[in-house]
């Protein structure tokens, strides 16, 4: 069972875009989520992770342009990614944090370019 991104896109330079992920696991509400990207030729990296108590936490790359949010109800998590650069193009994963191997899905594709 994968978590599957979506939302992915080509996106001009100081642009935004939102991604999301859907959880089929009963038990999202109790577990910590988190997004990943990885830019080609770069090891994954995590960009965001979110507690079950909501409080979020970011590296200083993306820190006050990335915000994580979840739906416990929908069993959702999404990514607000604004003031994009061209350093942001990657492919974006969301998965369990600390991430779970069975659990990558496919990505979706973030290109931030004029």
């Amino acid at each position: 069972v994968q978590l599957q991104a979506s939302g992915g896109g080509l996106v001009q330079p100081g642009g935004s875009l939102t991604l999301s992920c859907v959880a089929s696991r009963s038990d999202f509400r109790i577990n910590h989520m988190g997004w990943y990207r990885q830019a080609p030729g770069k090891q994954r990296e995590l960009v965001a992770r979110i507690f079950t108590s909501g409080y979020a936490v970011y590296p200083d790359s993306v820190k006050g342009r990335f915000t994580i949010s979840r739906d416990n109800a929908k069993n959702t998590v999404y990514l607000q990614m604004s003031s994009l650069k061209p350093e942001d193009t990657a492919v974006y994963y969301c998965n369990y944090w600390p991430w779970q191997s069975d659990y990558w899905g496919q990505g979706t594709q973030v290109t931030v370019s004029s």
